[in-house]
């Protein structure tokens, strides 16, 4: 089965804003229109229910039906300003708890159901976050490096393309 796990283009960020409802500005659109290459033809495009997220596959993949599933949305957690946020999320990725944040195991274990309903024949995209795509990728055991390294190095948007000939859902 082949998977394409894109994380999304860069949001016009408001602190006003909970980040769930933040949208794509101009400079995240086309960021997102330069993945067009990345995207097969025939795949099946899933989003998160996040705006950011369906937004980067319309972009991409413009005039094909994008499918939302919110089990591919980012990890559950306040939607309040903080100065420190990237610290407390890589700590996150690497196993610290965080009062009010879901719970590493489940963000896994939703993504992957998520991937199960939508998987088949055809390629699947999936359009999610930063924090939700490495909790998966950790518990699928799929990352080459410690899981705060994997997601400090991601980028606005991103693509990491998987093979995965014998994956079954796990944990």
């Amino acid at each position: 089965m082949r998977v394409i796990l894109v994380r999304h283009a860069m949001p016009e960020v408001d602190p006003g804003v909970p980040p769930r409802l933040w949208h794509l500005g101009a400079a995240g659109e086309a960021a997102a229109r330069a993945l067009t290459p990345a995207l097969p033809a025939d795949a099946v495009l899933v989003a998160s229910t996040e705006p950011k997220a369906a937004e980067t596959l319309q972009a991409a993949a413009p005039g094909r039906a994008v499918l939302r599933n919110a089990g591919f949305d980012e990890v559950h957690q306040p939607a309040e300003w903080r100065d420190d946020h990237r610290e407390r999320a890589r700590a996150y990725v690497e196993g610290t708890s965080h009062p009010d944040w879901e719970p590493q195991p489940e963000v896994a274990a939703r993504f992957t159901a998520a991937i199960a309903r939508h998987a088949g024949a055809r390629p699947l995209v999936v359009a999610s976050h930063g924090l939700a795509i490495t909790c998966w990728l950790a518990a699928q055991q799929l990352l080459t490096q410690p899981p705060g390294v994997f997601w400090a190095a991601l980028t606005f948007p991103d693509v990491i393309d998987l093979s995965l000939p014998t994956w079954a859902p796990g944990p």
